[in-house]
């Protein structure tokens, strides 16, 4: 099997069509169905069913499909390593975040890559939340990540800075006026919870603390992005747990906690990052070391 004949099972089912595969990939739709059939010889049974409207998977196929996709990928993040490593300053850099980072953490970065490294496109591909950032990793997405610490990953991973968590409030909040909060001090209070809460050892933060405090918290509304809960706990529907990064430009009240918690800001990728997305690596320490 050929990595040519990857790259085209994954295309056709990314399309869902061998007409518009064909099209995208600039060849025949004969020869491209002649590739499918010639790699489905190889692998011993059929990898897709042909239907009056479109294609889907077998369930070989599904078993295969993202093996290929690795690949394919793995290929060309390849070339684009071999490309940053030398003299070129062109391509792209694909780098893979949750929402919440893409926002409140990369913004400096990306101002100081373009001045830098102009030539090489960023290309972010971004996630609710980190479940989803580790999986489309593990499968070959990106060439970096920025988040949380990943759980047994087993390649690279550097701390390039944390970030500091603070207790979102509505303007006016009583609370608001003071140097740190008690979790067991908003015990009584509704709270917004959110998808990319921290997660130690297994379990939600919060719950722990709010555990070790005597209670258990109770939820007004759960959202998939910080963004909404944010503006969701700036209107006053609950108290919400969130990194202090990701209140920029609102409106709110934030107050730390007391003890302090802060968290891990990783980059990780499957190989050990070289050319540009070690120049990427550097950047965001330095913009994390110097808040800028």
């Amino acid at each position: 099997m050929s990595l040519r004949q990857m790259e085209y099972l994954v295309t056709v089912v990314a399309e869902g069509s061998f007409t518009r595969a064909a099209e995208l990939l600039h060849v025949t739709q004969s020869a491209l169905s002649h590739q499918i059939k010639a790699l489905e010889r190889e692998v011993g049974g059929p990898l897709l069913e042909r239907m009056k409207r479109g294609v889907r998977l077998t369930p070989m196929g599904r078993a295969y499909l993202p093996h290929a996709e690795l690949a394919v990928r793995s290929a060309e993040q390849a070339r684009r390593a071999a490309l940053a490593s030398g003299a070129a300053r062109s391509g792209e850099l694909h780098i893979a975040t949750v929402h919440a980072h893409a926002i409140g953490v990369l913004p400096a970065v990306c101002v100081r890559w373009g001045r830098e490294y102009g030539g090489v496109r960023l290309v972010l591909h971004e996630y609710a939340t980190t479940d989803e950032l580790y999986e489309h990793m593990e499968r070959g997405v990106a060439d970096v990540a920025v988040g949380p610490r990943p759980p047994k990953w087993p390649g690279p991973v550097t701390v390039v800075g944390e970030e500091r968590m603070v207790l979102v409030l509505p303007p006016g909040d009583p609370l608001g006026g003071r140097t740190a909060v008690r979790i067991e001090e908003v015990a009584d209070r509704p709270w917004v919870r959110c998808a990319l809460e921290p997660v130690v050892a297994g379990r939600r933060w919060l719950d722990v603390e709010c555990e070790r405090a005597g209670f258990t918290p109770r939820t007004a509304v759960r959202t998939q992005h910080t963004s909404t809960a944010v503006r969701m706990a700036a209107a006053g529907v609950g108290v919400l747990l969130t990194a202090a990064h990701e209140l920029t430009g609102l409106d709110c009240t934030a107050v730390p906690t007391d003890p302090p918690w802060r968290r891990e800001i990783t980059v990780f990728s499957r190989v050990p990052p070289t050319g540009a997305a070690e120049h990427f690596v550097d950047l965001l320490r330095e913009a994390q070391q110097y808040g800028c």
